[in-house]
């Protein structure tokens, strides 16, 4: 039997500002250990007795962030889907499951979101075994967390009879909305009822011959978006127009609540939580003896119950408590753990004006590397670019800026108009306004240079890319 890890990895992680960001949300970022949330995800389906490679859903504009981050921990996924617009669960995971029916007709789909956190490896795989071997019976397996508090953030589910052919698998009663606090502590004094984690065990064919019977607009727009898909380097881009027409649905609300055939498994001890807010990630987060937690280049004097991280400078926190401090390079947040849910309309007013603290970090991500501002004033703008070894920015000019380069770090092999120049460390280029160029690392390690632009406009979009590696237009 092979398990086909299905990793849903969209969202913008507002809860999350300033670390997580529209072009860069949570799902990316090392918030728990060495590796991205997205990673640990990857790799904890991947260790699982008879997991194939991933199915990953994505976007356009996050797609080299996703080969990049499974490059980084040597994984190769099946296929890396590009969703033209956010459809919910079920269209991404009806895409899924034909494309795991390719390769194994009997492929059996662990549905994971890329953003939660799981503490106990070993309780999933044992979980997982459970739900696999449900999900082989045709069952659809929905993961039940058992709560622990009369939380509201979470929808529930209702356990019905407990299953005879499987120990730890019940019928699913019934799925609730997110209830009131009171609603939510007679829960957890009843028993029988488990967070909705928005983890599935599905068999391919079960789940598409219930959407077949239960959301058949879903499955139509979903095969006819494959059928007419494009194939962008190691991306499979979804036909827009198709994928556009389908229901933006969840799979509770498309399958789970009309079908005859759902199971729950729940674990006790999974040491499950989606980070929803800072709050949440403090809770997880081991502490001293005052209850604080610091990481990075943190100073704490009088403080309990402190959550603060510094990503860029020192941190100094004196004489206070029950409060969350997030510092980057160009945003710092201080709120009241018990208002960090508010963080989202920070994040709200900041798109509302337009500002990009909300979209992008200092630092940029680019297929090739990344670039960082270090400096900005009236008609100039300072750049730290570093390219990956082999990698290479698009051939391209600008209508409003010059630029000049200076390597730092490596070998650059630049063309600039006619000219193929080989720059090594201390030596510089001059890009006139208008001349077609393009940055290369021919190199074994990094190439880092500082860029200094100059001229009457210096936005991002005074970019004409005449050929790219990597299929942009803009």
């Amino acid at each position: 039997m092979q398990i086909t890890p299905v990793i849903l990895c969209g969202g913008s992680g507002t809860r999350l500002w300033p670390m997580s960001r529209g072009g860069y949300p949570k799902q990316y970022l090392r918030l728990t250990g060495e590796h991205s949330l997205l990673q640990q995800t990857v790799l904890r389906a991947g260790a699982l007795p008879g997991a194939g490679a991933p199915i990953v859903i994505t976007n356009a504009e996050q797609r080299f962030l996703v080969a990049e981050q499974l490059r980084s921990i040597g994984v190769t996924p099946a296929a890396i889907v590009l969703e033209p617009v956010g459809r919910d669960t079920a269209p991404a995971v009806a895409v899924a499951a034909q494309i795991a029916r390719e390769h194994a007709p009997e492929a059996i789909l662990l549905v994971l979101p890329s953003d939660h956190v799981i503490l106990s490896a070993e309780v999933f795989g044992e979980v997982c075994g459970i739900a696999a071997a449900v999900a082989r019976d045709k069952y659809l397996v929905t993961f039940g967390i058992e709560a622990t508090s009369p939380h509201t953030g979470y929808g529930y589910i209702r356990a019905g009879a407990a299953l005879v052919a499987a120990d730890g698998a019940y019928d699913v009663s019934g799925f609730v909305e997110k209830p009131d606090a009171a609603t939510a502590s007679r829960f957890l004094a009843e028993g029988g009822y488990y967070w909705n984690s928005g983890m599935f065990m599905l068999c391919a064919s079960a789940w598409l011959d219930e959407l077949r019977e239960h959301a058949p607009a879903i499955l139509e727009q979903t095969s006819a978006a494959l059928a007419a898909a494009s194939r962008d380097n190691d991306f499979i881009r979804l036909d827009a127009a198709a994928f556009r027409a389908s229901p933006g649905i969840s799979i509770d609300y498309a399958v789970m609540e009309k079908t005859s055939r759902a199971a729950m498994v729940v674990a006790s001890d999974l040491g499950w939580n989606d980070i929803g807010s800072w709050s949440a990630l403090a809770e997880i987060t081991e502490t001293d003896d005052n209850g604080n937690a610091a990481m990075g280049d943190v100073l704490l004097e009088q403080a309990c119950n402190v959550y603060a991280r510094a990503e860029h400078r020192m941190v100094a926190v004196v004489g206070v408590e029950d409060v969350i401090v997030v510092e980057t390079a160009d945003a710092v947040l201080v709120t009241r753990r018990d208002k960090a849910q508010d963080v989202k309309r920070i994040v709200e007013r900041l798109n509302a004006s337009g500002r990009h603290e909300s979209v992008t970090h200092r630092r940029v991500a680019r297929p090739w590397g990344s670039y960082e501002a270090v400096d900005r004033g009236d008609r100039f703008q300072v750049k730290r670019i570093v390219v990956n070894p082999g990698s290479s920015l698009s051939l391209q000019m600008h209508h409003h800026r010059a630029e000049h380069w200076v390597v730092v770090r490596g070998t650059a092999r630049v063309v600039n108009g006619d000219n193929v120049l080989l720059l090594s460390e201390n030596q510089s280029t001059y890009i006139p306004l208008g001349v077609t160029h393009r940055l290369e690392n021919p190199g074994k390690i990094p190439l880092e240079l500082i860029e200094v632009q100059s001229g009457a406009y210096l936005g991002e979009d005074d970019i004409v890319r005449l050929e790219d590696s990597y299929g942009r237009t803009l």
